[in-house]
């Protein structure tokens, strides 16, 4: 049911979803594989879609870390509401990965541990990919990571304009096999976790 729904909303917005289907399994457990769930505070979610990348993140993460999903899809994020409406920790919002800065500034986090993509770079217009890498570099502690996957390396430069250090694995047991991109910055925020931050 959720791969015909990924399909349905592909033709609708073929530049917006950026893949036929949803990402395999294989895929979700290579892009949280280097994450530290044991020290991570704040963990945020691009694109989340259907939800494979964060059914991960909620199987390993501790039970004070937030986790924030960011969905712009409607259709997807009321899916999403239904799936993960006893999740605690927990905050869904409908909004563009470009207003990442508004939220994280609403609900007091100080800084981002880990930023996990799914968003399709490769079809997102330059500005727009711009606009949001700049924001969650500034965003992410300093030794924090902004995690993303491509179906191709042509947009590794762009990466490389925000990030120092990239590692990159290959993961073939997806349609199409599909390149996870863990990317560092030394220019990210230093401060850390605030106690009680409360959803408005």
């Amino acid at each position: 049911m959720q791969s015909i729904k990924f399909l349905q909303q592909y033709f609708f917005a073929p530049r917006k979803i950026g893949a036929i289907l949803p990402s395999s399994g294989y895929l979700a457990k290579t892009m949280v594989e280097t994450i530290d769930f044991s020290s991570a505070n704040y963990i945020v979610e691009l694109g989340a879609g259907t939800g494979v990348f964060t059914d991960k993140i909620l199987q390993y993460r501790e039970s004070d870390t937030l986790v924030i999903l960011f969905e712009n899809n409607t259709m997807f994020y009321e899916m999403l509401n239904e799936k993960y409406k006893s999740e605690s920790n927990f905050i869904i919002i409908n909004d563009t990965a470009e207003s990442i800065d508004k939220y994280i500034k609403k609900y007091k986090i100080p800084s981002i541990d880990y930023v996990i993509s799914g968003l399709p770079f490769a079809s997102l217009p330059e500005n727009v990919s711009s606009v949001i890498l700049d924001k969650t570099r500034s965003l992410l502690k300093n030794d924090g990571t902004f995690i993303t996957f491509q179906y191709t390396l042509l947009k590794k430069e762009m990466f490389n304009q925000y990030f120092e250090q990239i590692d990159i694995k290959r993961e073939y047991r997806n349609a199409p096999p599909a390149f996870v991109l863990s990317c560092q910055s030394k220019n990210g925020n230093t401060k850390r976790k605030i106690k009680g931050w409360k959803k408005d």
